[in-house]
């Protein structure tokens, strides 16, 4: 949670290059973001670092606006390819699921990345 929170601070420093935050509201009540911003040494390739919704609102489309919002205006960057990490154990196979939903795939896998057992995988989106 404290790298979640860092993202958003940096994210709302005026005039950071680095990273950017859509957020999703209800009636003026924050329900979700996602956090993403440039691969430092790329050239069109971007990171969704963080994406986050309100438990009470899951499944009712928040992340995917949100997903969309984001691949909007980073093809407005003329952005070439999103990156997503994520891990293999069965506690992120929800959202592996939602990321699959919206066409990302799986890119490269480091086994044992996090711990044993726990591999990191890396997803892309061509945009």
């Amino acid at each position: 949670m404290g790298v979640a929170i860092e993202l958003v601070d940096l994210a709302l420093q005026p005039n950071n290059p680095d990273y950017t935050i859509l957020v999703a509201d209800r009636d003026g009540t924050l329900v979700g973001y996602v956090c993403y911003g440039p691969t430092p040494m790329t050239e069109g390739t971007y990171d969704l670092y963080w994406i986050a919704s309100d438990p009470t609102v899951r499944g009712q489309g928040i992340g995917a606006s949100l997903v969309s919002g984001m691949e909007a205006d980073l093809r407005r960057q003329k952005a070439r390819i999103i990156r997503v990490e994520t891990s293999a154990t069965e506690a992120y196979g929800p959202t592996r699921g939602f990321y699959a939903s919206m066409k990302y795939t799986e890119e490269a896998r480091i086994r044992d990345f996090y711990k044993v057992g726990d591999d990191l995988i890396i997803l892309t989106k061509r945009v």
